[in-house]
């Protein structure tokens, strides 16, 4: 289930990448249905609770792929190496066709960041 601000970040991105924005909407919410989910003009929160500091995942949609953002990225195992940033905390994965998404390594990122935000005693159970 979408929100309204969400369908529209969605509806709105380019054309050729949109069916696939759609269906990281899908996957992340299919691995987190619990999650609560913000949008603003252009990305999508998947978290715990509303605001910045309940955020797990963000989607956003590009004009050649759609970034899945990783919240403290930085603290998840990633021996596939398929995290890149330089920033202090997050970490995202770009992903432009739906086979990058099968990978069962980011499968294995997705279910790191829901364990580690449900075993952090200063956030809300994601599951």
């Amino acid at each position: 289930m979408t929100t309204p601000a969400a369908a529209q970040v969605l509806d709105n991105c380019a054309e050729p990448v949109r069916p696939l924005a759609r269906a990281v909407f899908d996957e992340l919410h299919r691995v987190f249905p619990r999650a609560v989910i913000t949008a603003d003009a252009d990305s999508i929160g998947f978290g715990t609770g509303p605001g910045y500091k309940h955020l797990v995942f963000t989607v956003l949609p590009a004009s050649r792929h759609v970034t899945i953002g990783f919240a403290r990225g930085t603290e998840l195992p990633d021996p596939a190496g398929l995290l890149t940033g330089s920033g202090k905390v997050h970490r995202h994965v770009k992903i432009h066709t739906e086979a990058d998404l099968r990978r069962p390594e980011l499968a294995d990122l997705f279910a790191a960041a829901l364990d580690r935000f449900a075993a952090s005693p200063q956030r809300d159970t994601p599951s």
